[in-house]
């Protein structure tokens, strides 16, 4: 009998029942699909630790060039904000007198933080807090850049503060600039933005245009506010194509730079489309992605809309809801995927991610303890930073993945009809390089059938002959393919041998 092609599309589908997941990927960890093959993401390096200078969990990280073309980075956790050197040398830049933060997302047991008609004792003296109700988000750093200068706001803090790159001051206050601030953005235009400014949660109120200590307006400057009308609350503001996209927890909106006397101009350009967290938005050339509470969401340049998802179902079942708010975003430019980390049910850090491949327009999942990063541009590849600090360049050609193996999984694919029994005898790998990649098979008569694993549980079938002997037997298989080593292996479309047997 001929071969059989094992014909998988790329990305991973995983939405609904184990069977509509069939002939599609349906698990993976650290791999991603190109021109049709399977192959591993880069591995990472440690770049340099300040594990030892950071308290809690970075939450925000970014990277800038300045005047003297040096590369910078910039860490901000609940509590402090650092700076890294070129030289990976940290230096602690946090404000004088800084409101330090929540490290975790808390639950908020005061008043108006339960349930309406739920349980009211945590009311009573001496009973337990309520485990259940509305938890407050994670606090964390929105930073930007003025000139070559940061700029940075703490949410639990609500000041905005500057930093000038001198190694001896710590980032002060911008004067005359707004307090109780959830956000500071910086315009194409060199408009300093201050988002919820006031402590008014639907307010923008922006700068004179390149002055920052420039907030209240006049005839003679252009400085100025607006309140949005919207229900929900301000979360986050990034520049898309010249203009800046404003996201709600419950829709979005657009400002453009009309000059005066109006200065800005906003309209609504989606509802129903909030995002879960403070840094769940990305912009790029082709437009803005984010993470809602429930769903995905792109911004094209004119319109919101839903971004189709085959993961939807198994990331937000998947996503520990209480700690959604540290979910933050990133763009790796190189292989044209945008990246969001995420706290898993079993965790309360970010330990998970899932990832849109914006090119070929497929997802995957994974495995990663990541809290934040930035896209290479400033430095040659991307740099992520884990919940301790320690920050790692990542997408390296032959190296590691730490202590992990990069892998994929199909779901059920039907051998034959269906209808027969089909006895496998050889496997013919499509690889690169023989060697790089080992196989193992799950096996089941019927779809809710007990599985059986060859060669077995622990064991696979290591590809280094062509073909591979193998000898399993099932109305429908799936596959488990682990990379062996570090090389960046390739794989296409794997085929096996088999006859037909009886119907049992």
């Amino acid at each position: 009998m001929a071969f059989i092609p094992l014909e998988i599309p790329p990305g991973i589908y995983r939405n609904g029942t184990d069977f509509q997941g069939a002939n599609r990927w349906r698990d993976a960890s650290l791999v991603r699909w190109r021109n049709g093959s399977l192959r591993p993401i880069g591995g990472w390096s440690e770049r340099s630790d300040v594990s030892a200078s950071v308290t809690v969990a970075p939450r925000k990280l970014h990277t800038w060039v300045d005047n003297d073309f040096n590369s910078n980075i910039a860490i901000g956790s609940a509590s402090e904000l650092l700076y890294v050197s070129s030289g990976g040398t940290a230096t602690d830049i946090t404000p004088t007198g800084l409101v330090t933060g929540d490290e975790d997302a808390v639950l908020n047991s005061a008043y108006g933080g339960g349930y309406y008609g739920g349980n009211s004792n945590n009311s009573l003296y001496g009973v337990s807090q309520p485990t259940t109700g509305i938890f407050q988000e994670a606090d964390t750093w929105s930073l930007d850049n003025w000139g070559e200068n940061l700029v940075a706001c703490l949410t639990s803090d609500g000041k905005l503060y500057e930093w000038d790159l001198n190694t001896a001051n710590d980032a002060v206050q911008i004067a005359n600039s707004p307090i109780d601030c959830k956000g500071i953005f910086v315009s194409e235009e060199r408009f300093v933005f201050a988002i919820q400014a006031g402590g008014n949660p639907r307010k923008l109120a922006w700068s004179d245009k390149e002055d920052n200590t420039t907030w209240t307006p006049s005839a003679t400057n252009e400085a100025g506010d607006f309140e949005l009308a919207a229900n929900g609350e301000i979360m986050q503001m990034v520049k898309v194509r010249g203009k800046a996209l404003i996201v709600t927890t419950t829709d979005a909106h657009l400002a453009t730079y009309q000059g005066p006397p109006y200065v800005y101009g906003f309209e609504r350009v989606g509802t129903s489309c909030g995002v879960a967290s403070r840094c769940g938005v990305i912009s790029i050339e082709a437009g803005a992605f984010w993470m809602g509470s429930d769903g995905f969401f792109v911004f094209d340049g004119s319109v919101v809309q839903n971004l189709s998802c085959d993961v939807q179902d198994y990331v937000f079942a998947d996503i520990n809801k209480n700690q959604i708010t540290k979910a933050n975003a990133v763009h790796n430019s190189e292989h044209g995927e945008i990246w969001w980390f995420y706290p898993s049910s079993g965790s309360k850090e970010c330990d998970s991610y899932v990832a849109y491949s914006y090119i070929e327009q497929h997802w995957t999942i994974g495995r990663m303890d990541r809290t934040c990063g930035a896209d290479r541009g400033v430095f040659d590849r991307p740099i992520y930073a884990d919940n301790t600090g320690v920050i790692y360049s990542h997408e390296r050609i032959n190296v590691a993945h730490g202590t992990n193996t990069p892998f994929a999984e199909t779901g059920p694919i039907s051998i034959g009809n269906g209808d027969s029994v089909m006895k496998v005898n050889q496997i013919v790998g499509d690889e690169k390089t023989l060697g790089d990649v080992k196989l193992q098979f799950k096996t089941r008569f019927y779809p809710n059938d007990a599985e059986r694993t060859y060669p077995s549980d622990s064991t696979y079938y290591d590809l280094t002959q062509i073909p591979t002997s193998a000898r399993f037997t099932g109305r429908q298989v799936r596959y488990r393919i682990e990379g062996t080593n570090n090389n960046s292996f390739r794989v296409g479309t794997v085929r096996i041998n088999g006859i037909v047997g009886g119907s049992r």
